[in-house]
């Protein structure tokens, strides 16, 4: 059985695993190893999701099978004080894939979303990602794209997607 908790500073280290583990896999055709690397450096090193948490107000979730972390994601109610959850972030180990931990990650954050009056979820993937699928077949529309400067010279390319959360929606 798998389950969802909510992360604190102490399963940071896990998270950073996994983010290891699965970004030159999910990236590695579309990202040069080193803008991997220093994107990963960006978003994960212990100051930055401590930043991420205490000033952005990101809440991270791990999805748990047994007594092993296999996945994460991390998520920001009223993003830009509107009434959208953002997922910022929903990675999982490739032996977790196809289990619907995925689903299960996304159900609980719209879960937690709803119980803040929000009524959409909000994300952003990268244009080349084939994780667009599996948005578009959870119930993702693709609402626009943008280009997000990161420094050092590289540019994320992204598509964002939207799914109303409205009462009755979840399934």
């Amino acid at each position: 059985m798998i389950t969802v908790i909510t992360a604190t500073e102490k399963e940071y280290s896990s998270i950073q695993d996994i983010a290891q583990q699965t970004w030159p896999k999910t990236f590695g055709q579309i990202l040069s190893p080193e803008q991997i690397a220093y994107m990963v450096e960006l978003m994960y090193s212990l100051a930055a999701m401590r930043e991420q948490v205490q000033k952005k107000h990101h809440v991270f979730i791990l999805a748990k099978e047994q007594e092993e972390y296999i996945g994460y994601a991390s998520y920001e109610l009223n993003h830009t004080g509107s009434s959208k959850t953002k997922i910022h972030k929903l990675y999982l180990l490739p032996e977790a894939q196809g289990k619907r931990t995925g689903q299960l990650l996304i159900h609980e954050i719209a879960t937690r979303a709803q119980a803040n009056r929000n009524t959409a979820l909000v994300l952003n993937v990268n244009r080349n990602n084939s994780a667009i699928r599996f948005y578009e077949k959870n119930g993702f529309k693709k609402t626009g794209e943008e280009n997000i400067n990161i420094g050092n010279g590289y540019l994320m390319e992204d598509y964002i997607f939207e799914k109303a959360i409205e009462t009755g929606t979840l399934e």
